[in-house]
């Protein structure tokens, strides 16, 4: 089992675009995928179709200690949903249990999905409690990266976040960094993915998610990519990231 977070401090990369469409292009290949919305916004749910924000998620995981199965929902064939929550913001104010809050998620995990091929966690932009979480639980994280110099600020300071959790983590956390929103033509985009290919060579996926319209309509009808325009170049693109990042890992 795979599990990703998809994390960036720096807000509108795309991350729950790519945890949408990449969750279902993944569970159209055959895989079981699940997906929990760690972000106190909740909108994973409403990009899935899910338009009444369900009021029990990973908020009752990890604030009561509630079993996983009993909040989360099948959404798609081989797609199932674990929502943020209503209370799930009330994580940032935990002070009980010093260092172990940041291990909630990983313990609750554990031996719940292990019929799951992925797990993706869709972050907020933050590098607060729920972050930490997300990294605890995480094997692998998928860096969202848009063609600005902000963008690549918020890279940099996710490294560091990172960096900063690996002696406590017990493992080391496979880091990949993918260009999303991008438009290639333009001067900018190329000099931020030049920069990206100098020194992240290895971490920088071949495949980007270029802007388009289509997936920014995607949201307000509550389907992913597959769904609304299943023959578009974006639906290619998102079907090209799944199946790299599934060479690049058994390489």
């Amino acid at each position: 089992m795979r599990r990703i977070a998809l994390i960036n401090q720096k807000g509108g990369v795309g991350k729950t675009t790519i945890t949408t469409n990449l969750g279902h292009a993944l569970a159209l290949a055959g895989h079981r995928v699940t997906v929990i919305d760690l972000d106190p916004q909740g909108q994973l749910a409403s990009s899935y179709g899910i338009f009444r924000a369900p009021t029990k998620g990973v908020d009752q995981v990890l604030l009561n200690g509630a079993d996983p199965c009993s909040v989360k929902l099948g959404i798609r064939d081989m797609l199932t949903l674990i929502p943020a929550g209503a209370r799930l913001q009330e994580i940032e104010y935990l002070h009980d249990g010093g260092a172990s809050r940041a291990r909630l998620l990983q313990q609750a995990l554990q031996g719940m999905i292990d019929d799951q091929a992925f797990v993706l966690f869709d972050c907020p932009p933050s590098s607060g409690l729920l972050v930490a979480n997300a990294i605890f639980a995480a094997d692998e994280a998928l860096i969202p990266v848009s063609g600005d110099h902000m963008s690549l600020n918020g890279l940099a300071k996710m490294l560091v976040t990172i960096k900063k959790f690996e002696p406590y983590l017990e493992k080391s956390i496979r880091q990949w960094i993918g260009l999303n929103r991008s438009f290639p033509r333009r001067r900018l985009a190329k000099e931020v993915e030049d920069k990206l290919r100098k020194h992240f060579p290895e971490q920088l996926l071949n495949t980007q998610i270029r802007e388009a319209a289509v997936i920014a309509e995607c949201p307000g009808i509550g389907r992913t990519i597959f769904e609304y325009k299943p023959g578009s170049q974006s639906a290619k693109e998102f079907q090209a990231l799944a199946s790299e990042l599934l060479e690049r890992y058994e390489g």
